[in-house]
């Protein structure tokens, strides 16, 4: 039997995982929701948090979407739709692919067929992510109580490291920027949008502090990311 990337049976795996991923978010949802009642926060604050935080995930989860195409171009539909709909993590799954099938030789630009290589790919994909889950896992709380003995002992320095575990974990991902930058034009299309994003974010941050819109503080990231995603389109057409 030929293998396929978007076999019946991947499509059935990943339906299960997703389904189950999906019943818990409604669990927890509901649980939220009985225990806000409890609490007697009124009906308005409950729907001013879920109207926002539904409103925070539409940019991430339209990225979410690009990545799942991306990656099926070349492993398929279901495979792609599994791993972001349950870590979501576009800027790890998408390098991790790449790498993983230009080590073993085969085009991104073309559907797998070769199992073996396949295989390799998934496992990267799956294994890499693995020593971040260990690491909350047994040393979450230790770094949690070093931090707040910091905060404790100088409340500044607090602020000042997780000011620059943040930024630790935004400069990870600056290098892929400036990645394709030796192609000419077109590898500066990342920088050219990140920049954009960044004037967008400071508009709104004027828009907050100037005319008092004090509401724009809970969408400004999400209209910023859809906004910037929005303009890539026309900076990548005048710049490739």
């Amino acid at each position: 039997m030929p293998f396929s990337v978007n076999d019946s049976f991947l499509y059935i795996i990943s339906g299960i995982i997703v389904a189950f991923v999906i019943a818990q978010s409604v669990f927890f949802l509901v649980k939220a929701l009985n225990r806000a009642k409890y609490l007697q926060i009124s009906s308005s604050v409950v729907r001013k948090t879920i109207l926002s935080s539904a409103l925070f995930s539409i940019a991430p989860a339209i990225s979410i979407l690009v990545g799942v195409i991306t990656l099926s171009k070349f492993i398929g539909l279901p495979f792609p739709w599994l791993r972001l709909s349950v870590l979501g993590a576009v800027t790890y799954e998408l390098p991790a692919a790449t790498i993983a099938a230009q080590t073993m030789g085969a085009s991104v630009k073309e559907t797998i067929t070769d199992p073996q290589v396949f295989s390799t790919i998934a496992w990267t994909m799956t294994l890499g992510i693995i020593s971040g889950i260990v690491l909350i896992l047994f040393g979450l709380k230790r770094i949690q109580r070093g931090v707040h003995s910091i905060t404790k002992k100088d409340k500044r320095w607090g602020e000042i490291v997780m000011d620059s575990l943040f930024l630790g974990m935004v400069s990870a991902f600056v290098g892929m920027l400036f990645a394709d930058i030796r192609i000419g034009l077109p590898g500066f299309v990342p920088i050219v949008v990140a920049l954009a994003s960044a004037a967008l974010m400071g508009v709104c941050g004027i828009l907050i502090k100037v005319c008092k819109l004090s509401w724009l503080e809970q969408y400004a990231l999400p209209l910023c990311m859809l906004f910037a995603m929005a303009l890539s389109l026309p900076i990548t057409a005048m710049m490739s």
